[in-house]
């Protein structure tokens, strides 16, 4: 589960299909602080622990600052150089980098948990089946791509993230479109918030989310309806019960597929009294399913948060993974906990596009036996 306390929701801001709800901290990290670091490059290019790389468009990193001894801690600004004359291309070392000091933190938003979906079950098959091909034992899943928009294709995103105010306090959002939980955005500071604000735009969003825009009709907005008011300590109270119902039913309705889920935590870097961790979920069929990062505190109180909604052919490729390393990449043995024959999940996995994992013989064996 993720754990959102110590924020508080205020009413949501809706433009056409897209819905937003600011996060708010009443009381702020001041011993973390975040700002970005603007990359002017077309590509970026990392290179991984296991000699393999990923390649994707990144158009900043974030820097995270923080102090050992509970002290504020300052976000430094970034100066940009001259941008380079011709195929601009970047080259780091990791998806998390150590930064000039011991206390400052360079990692790719977004990309640190796209990096963990991509590399799910990466080596292939653990026992040379005879169904798996050559290239499946030697290479496994390499090359792995998904495909994702940015938010500036997000049909009237950025439009919505430009007019509807800033609360003060806030400190992050969840963006909704046509009502499905699309991503959300969590940083220590107000300050941070505002600085990171314009960046919403250019977070990587799924197919499902894109697809929702442009085809969802308008959301309704939610009305108060306040009860009987004879005095202002009485329009106080009924502010601060409608508030508590909003934020209640925001929590345990609108925002349960992702706060409530089962997922799996994956630590990547200790700063201090901080963890920041990348997770993948449970790849449940018929449910919503978000990768993410994470940065935690000693209490596992979220700090900051950036979250990314996998389409359902997202989900069914890496439920087909996960039933796959369960059962020793055995065919048979998967697809009867699946509740199918071989034949059916060979062809599940050439849909889901994993064809080439299976000897091309098998594989076309398998479809005239489902031809007939």
């Amino acid at each position: 589960m993720i754990d959102l306390t110590g924020l508080e929701t205020r009413p949501a801001q809706t433009w056409g299909a897209i819905r937003l709800v600011p996060l708010v901290r009443p009381r702020p990290i001041t011993d973390l602080r975040l700002h970005h670091q603007v990359y002017g490059e077309d590509l970026t290019v990392v290179s991984l622990p296991d000699k393999s790389t990923y390649t994707a468009y990144v158009p900043h990193a974030l820097v995270a600052t923080w102090s050992k001894d509970g002290t504020p801690a300052a976000a430094y600004g970034t100066q940009l150089g001259d941008p380079a004359q011709c195929a601009p291309v970047r080259f780091t070392r990791k998806m998390a980098r150590r930064g000039a000091g011991p206390d400052r933190l360079r990692f790719l938003p977004l990309h640190l948990a796209m990096e963990g979906y991509l590399a799910l079950h990466f080596g292939g098959p653990s026992i040379a089946w005879e169904e798996w091909s050559r290239r499946a034992i030697k290479q496994g899943l390499s090359p792995r791509e998904e495909a994702a928009y940015t938010g500036a294709s997000v049909q009237g995103l950025d439009d919505a993230l430009r007019i509807f105010e800033i609360h003060e306090g806030q400190c992050g959002m969840v963006i909704y479109v046509g009502d499905l939980a699309a991503s959300a955005t969590v940083v220590p500071h107000p300050e941070d918030y505002r600085a990171l604000h314009p960046t919403l735009v250019q977070d990587m969003y799924g197919e499902l989310i894109y697809t929702n825009a442009l085809y969802s009709p308008p959301v309704h907005d939610f009305t108060a309806s306040l009860g009987e008011v004879t005095s202002m300590a009485g329009l106080r109270a009924e502010a601060a019960r409608v508030r508590a119902e909003w934020s209640g039913f925001h929590t345990s309705v609108m925002a349960a597929g992702l706060l409530d889920a089962s997922h799996a935590f994956d630590p990547v870097y200790r700063m201090g009294r901080f963890t920041l961790s990348r997770f993948l979920p449970s790849f449940e069929r018929q449910r919503e399913n978000h990768i993410g990062e994470v940065i935690t505190d000693e209490r596992g109180l979220v700090a900051y948060l950036k979250t990314f909604r996998l389409s359902e052919a997202q989900i069914r490729r890496g439920h087909l993974l996960t039933v796959l390393a369960a059962h020793d990449w055995h065919l048979g043995s998967a697809a009867e906990a699946l509740g199918i024959d071989a034949v059916r999940l060979a062809l599940r996995l050439d849909r889901a596009g994993f064809g080439h994992l299976l000897r091309q013989d098998i594989l076309d064996g398998y479809r005239s036996q489902r031809r007939r």
